[in-house]
């Protein structure tokens, strides 16, 4: 069942595990499957060690297709931002230790100006208030900031990314990462950030917003 679905999942995690951007038991990941079901790794497992196995299916309304496998305690969160967002098919949950700490970060926000790259592709990284980890109000809170955004940090707590695709999804992870390492080492090194011309030219390229 969604074999090639669990297989990709599994192969993001593992990556995800590879490139230091989560820990051993944190993070998850998910995607949507043609018929709108969910697969998402699975609780407890080993990421550096993920496999179709490994990786649950769940219906949106939250009925598990695998009871065999304990989900991951951030599943009702992945099930309400689908629900929010129909135009995105993955979430990337994780937890980059400089983008986490910004996420913690009260007073310097993260900077996605300083490259054209981090822009691009990430353009704006949302804070999400701090709830406990696992329950309905970070469910509810991710869902409500992620409406209108891809990228969010969710205080005191890690990283999420959306997109059309697990790969979409993970590039953003990436530059998140990327972009909070910039961001603080531009703290110490006099930069400059990208003008509002600069900034309008790339929402031209990649199509947010109209020549």
């Amino acid at each position: 069942m969604y074999q090639t679905e669990r297989e990709e999942v599994a192969r993001f995690m593992r990556r995800l595990y590879r490139q230091k951007l989560t820990t051993t038991g944190g993070g998850n990941i998910s995607c949507r499957t043609a018929d709108g079901n969910i697969v998402i790794t699975a609780s407890g497992s080993d990421k550096a060690e993920q496999s179709a196995d490994t990786v649950g299916v769940i219906t949106p309304e939250g009925k598990s297709l695998t009871p065999d496998l304990k989900l991951s305690i951030e599943t009702g969160m992945h099930l309400a931002i689908y629900a929010v967002r129909p135009d995105i098919s993955a979430i990337v949950h994780a937890h980059p230790v400089t983008a986490s700490l910004f996420s913690a970060a009260r007073n310097i926000p993260l900077n996605l100006h300083l490259t054209a790259e981090a822009y691009a592709i990430a353009e704006k990284a949302v804070r999400i208030p701090y709830a406990l980890m696992g329950t309905e109000a970070l469910a509810r809170l991710a869902a409500e900031h992620l409406q209108n955004a891809d990228c969010g940090l969710l205080e005191n707590h890690g990283v999420i990314a959306l997109g059309k695709s697990l790969l979409a999804a993970f590039d953003k992870m990436e530059v998140l990462e990327n972009a909070a390492q910039q961001t603080l080492m531009a703290q110490t090194i006099p930069c400059t950030p990208l003008s509002a011309e600069q900034l309008r030219e790339i929402d031209i390229l990649t199509g947010r917003l109209k020549a």
